[in-house]
């Protein structure tokens, strides 16, 4: 069943997300080279909970941190841990919260300085690709339509799209009905009503769009070892049309405050 948000609760997930990216904002201003992921982590952890919320993703079947910082060929879901950031990486960090019960769930690559230029334009396509897909939420559009603007406009430019992995309805549980794939037929799928709430993620890869999934069941990484990206924002579908709930305002306003970081 696909649940349909009333406005107040919509304006509950909205007030979770816009947490995800003031928590995003905060690791941003600690991302540099030397730092272990483990660190921000921790650092997510405690401002989650000091602003009363939970840590949406620690414990989530088994899940052991409150963050996934996906390094370099890590598409997502990478378990924080001893890996050293180091200048020329860049890291998809996502992050879930759980505020009164409403869960808020977005996603953001920084680029440390050194990055090389195919992998900045890999990160700044794939953030459009975000925003080509929000364009599609619109009252009678199906979810084919969202997925064949991301698919259509990164393999424009050569990328691959992942197909493993997808986007999700959001609401009190961390995923929910339906399914948001970023590869699919115009004109196919569910059909977009008012209320429906969905985590939209695009992850597109500099090389073949193959991916693997290491033994610690969470990793997954190109077969290629190239670069991946993943951006993700929640959207609500209203009769005014899309309705972003999660914001990117601060932590680009923190990257841009960050001289290790580029803003891509």
């Amino acid at each position: 069943m696909i649940n349909l948000r009333t406005k107040f609760e919509i304006e509950s997930l909205r007030k979770s997300a816009l947490l995800v990216g003031n928590t995003l904002a905060e690791v941003a201003k600690y991302i540099k080279p030397g730092v272990l992921t483990e660190d921000l982590d921790k650092i997510a952890e405690q401002y989650i909970k000091d602003n009363n919320a939970i840590p949406a993703f620690k414990g989530y079947y088994g899940y052991p941190a409150s963050l996934c910082i996906s390094v370099n060929e890590v598409v997502v879901h990478g378990i924080p841990g001893k890996r050293e950031l180091k200048e020329g990486d860049i890291v998809s960090i996502d992050c879930g919260t759980d505020l009164d019960g409403w869960i808020g769930d977005s996603a953001y690559t920084f680029a440390l300085n050194g990055a090389n230029e195919k992998t900045i334009n890999l990160m700044k396509i794939t953030k459009e690709s975000l925003m080509k897909g929000i364009e599609q939420c619109i009252i009678g559009n199906r979810i084919g339509d969202l997925s064949f603007a991301i698919q259509s406009y990164c393999e424009r430019h050569g990328y691959g799209v992942v197909r493993e992995l997808c986007g999700h309805g959001v609401g009190k549980k961390m995923h929910e009905k339906p399914e948001v794939p970023n590869y699919g037929k115009a004109g196919s799928g569910v059909k977009f009503k008012e209320g429906m709430v969905i985590a939209i993620e695009p992850m597109i890869t500099l090389g073949d769009r193959a991916v693997v999934f290491e033994s610690d069941g969470w990793t997954c990484r190109t077969r290629d070892f190239s670069n991946a990206a993943h951006f993700e924002h929640d959207v609500a579908i209203t009769k005014e049309g899309p309705l972003v709930l999660s914001s990117f305002e601060e932590i680009e306003n923190t990257i841009k405050q960050n001289n290790n970081l580029v803003l891509v």
